[in-house]
């Protein structure tokens, strides 16, 4: 037998596969590196230009930190009083608007999401539309909307009047409910696709394998399909939350003054031409953003519904 028909040996082979796998792992990268080059040079790089004004700007050093954490007073937050001031108040009241907004959409789009992923899959898709259509309007049309109806003059102070619940209008515009209802209104849909998506993959014969061995429905949603649905319920959470974190249009429209959030903080130190500052209260928010995600991946594991795996 001469030489060039001895047969490849098992190590030629793994070392022939490892090279295709190589080629193509070098052309998927390829593929990427347009992209890559767009992100870092037209996002990666301008934020962390900005990011770093908050150490260089007015001078080099420490000086928007110790702004930041001139304390002044106690705040309540919560259950604790922690020290504070008016910039860390903002950020207290940041997190308590993101807070009761995630709530509120969480108990608002878990109903929903389960009705859509328990009926068929055509009328599910139906249904679908009336959740996608608030995508379809802009943010600043809906704010506006939200003005005129919940103004002295709006449509809910009529009915109430007209109803005779009330004998004199509300105050309902630039309040603390106003921004509830605005914030929940817009994020609704962010908390429900998530929850959908989840939901929708759940296998259901685990449902009727658990009520053929006699469980309640209460009880099979309560030990399945509630634990089942947990990475829908955190994706959603989260994303709403730290979309809340950054939103501005609508509480700078339909908020009061007691409703200033971190983003119109942030939007007036720019708008004073004080970037330093504003940059620090940047970087503070993202870090804020970066621990929510953890602690959110790290109880409930955001990654399984990415494809990741728990540890």
């Amino acid at each position: 037998m001469s030489e060039s028909t001895i047969p490849t040996t098992t190590s030629e082979q793994a070392r022939r596969f490892a090279r295709l796998e190589r080629g193509v792992q070098l052309r998927y990268l390829a593929l990427l590196l347009p992209a890559l080059i767009f992100l870092i040079v037209f996002y990666g790089y301008p934020v962390a230009a900005m990011l770093a004004r908050a150490f260089t700007d007015p001078e080099v050093g420490l000086e928007n930190v110790r702004k930041l954490t001139n304390v002044r007073r106690h705040e309540d937050f919560l259950f604790f009083s922690i020290p504070s001031n008016g910039y860390i108040n903002v950020f207290l009241i940041t997190l308590r608007i993101a807070s009761v907004v995630t709530l509120l959409t969480l108990l608002l789009g878990y109903p929903v999401a389960y009705v859509l992923s328990s009926i068929r899959a055509s009328r599910a898709n139906l249904l679908m539309i009336l959740v996608l259509i608030p995508f379809w309007t802009s943010i600043l049309v809906r704010s506006y909307a939200w003005m005129v109806l919940l103004g002295r003059e709006g449509s809910i102070n009529r009915i109430m009047i007209n109803l005779g619940f009330r004998d004199e209008p509300m105050q309902l515009l630039n309040t603390r409910l106003a921004v509830y209802v605005g914030m929940v209104h817009i994020l609704l849909p962010f908390m429900i696709l998530p929850l959908y998506s989840v939901m929708r993959s759940i296998d259901r014969s685990y449902l009727r394998a658990a009520s053929n061995l006699g469980a309640s429905d209460a009880r099979v949603f309560r030990h399945i399909f509630l634990p089942l649905s947990l990475p829908g319920v955190a994706a959603g959470c989260l994303v709403v939350f730290i979309l809340s974190l950054g939103f501005y249009i609508t509480p700078a429209l339909i908020g009061g003054q007691r409703d200033i959030m971190i983003s119109m903080l942030i939007a007036q130190q720019v708008n004073t031409l004080n970037w330093g500052f504003a940059a620090m209260l940047a970087l503070v928010l993202l870090v804020i953003a970066l621990l929510i995600f953890l602690i959110f991946n790290k109880l409930l594991g955001v990654d399984k519904l990415y494809g990741g795996t728990r540890k």
